[in-house]
């Protein structure tokens, strides 16, 4: 199983914070580095200093790391625009050596639309529907070739698809609990599907919808790589996972019940609960991010055991 560290910055972090837990994810061996793309804080924080922009994060973060990968869950999108968003990631890309991945949401917050005069469209997943279209399309248009596309929302004419990623595919995420519409979405566009804060049970369940999707589509169900997210609090003893627990804001037995929290052999347990419904991939919400002995113990307690 595959342990990745998931930060929400938004809730109050600056770049150089992002860029300590990078590197000390980096050191550990975690699979990557993600974090979200949100431009205001949610919750009883005050979200101080204020909001970081996920791509320029991770093209800082791309130069200053040299082998951890590097991605979002999920970028939003109603802040950028297809054709640039697929300009963005693919520099970001070249400037890392090939270790970025997009994931690629519908944006879901509006009072973060409203801060900062952003647009919040009425129908979000048609228009994610089209840029997932036209970003793999620019990406998967051959070097001297040109992209066209007359959708409903996004029209591109005559484009030279430029520039390309280091990767000959980036892989793209698609997540989230959508019966229908989002499984379908999967099985056309995703590299993998994320199942964001659920239970073992709604996790499985989703699963079997993005696989009976694949293979409608004419795809391997196992062509995709089955993922969640969770927010984690580990500790050697209670009183270790209570002092984290009470640093976040949250309860134990809440944490216990909704996310991965416990002592290693908790939380080993857990993961092999997702495992046996076919996560292969578990994003770590890391909340407190100035607790780099988290990361450390999970890395040495947690991370050998489900690898």
């Amino acid at each position: 199983m595959d342990l990745r560290v998931f930060t929400e910055p938004q809730q109050g972090a600056t770049y150089e914070t992002l860029l300590r837990v990078a590197k000390a994810a980096e050191e550990l061996r975690y699979g990557a580095f993600f974090r979200s793309d949100h431009y205001l804080h949610m919750g009883n924080v005050d979200g101080l200093p204020g909001p970081t922009d996920a791509w320029i994060t991770l093209a800082g973060l791309a130069r200053e790391t040299s082998r951890i990968r590097l991605g979002t869950l999920m970028t939003a999108g109603t802040f950028r625009l297809p054709g640039v968003l697929a300009i963005q990631v693919a520099q970001v890309d070249q400037m890392s050596g090939g270790r970025v991945e997009l994931g690629l949401g519908s944006g879901w917050y509006e009072d973060e639309h409203k801060a900062y005069g952003i647009p919040f469209p009425k129908e979000k997943f048609g228009r994610l529907e089209e840029q997932l279209a036209v970003v793999t399309g620019l990406w998967n248009t051959p070097a001297g070739g040109r992209f066209d596309f007359d959708g409903t929302y996004y029209q591109l004419k005559d484009s030279p698809a430029l520039p390309k990623p280091a990767q000959s595919r980036i892989p793209v995420l698609i997540g989230g609990h959508g019966a229908k519409r989002t499984p379908a979405l999967a099985a056309q566009y995703a590299d993998e599907f994320n199942m964001p804060f659920a239970s073992v049970e709604d996790s499985e369940r989703q699963f079997g919808r993005v696989r009976a999707a694949a293979e409608e589509r004419g795809r391997k169900a196992d062509d995709l790589v089955y993922s969640n997210a969770l927010v984690v609090c580990v500790g050697r003893t209670d009183a270790e996972v209570r002092r984290r627990a009470d640093a976040i804001g949250r309860e134990v037995d809440e944490l216990k019940a909704n996310g991965l929290a416990g002592s290693p052999a908790e939380v080993v347990e857990r993961l092999e609960r997702y495992k046996a419904v076919g996560s292969r991939r578990v994003y770590l919400q890391m909340l407190d991010l100035d607790d780099l002995d988290h990361l450390e113990l999970i890395a040495s307690e947690v991370m050998p055991q489900v690898a």
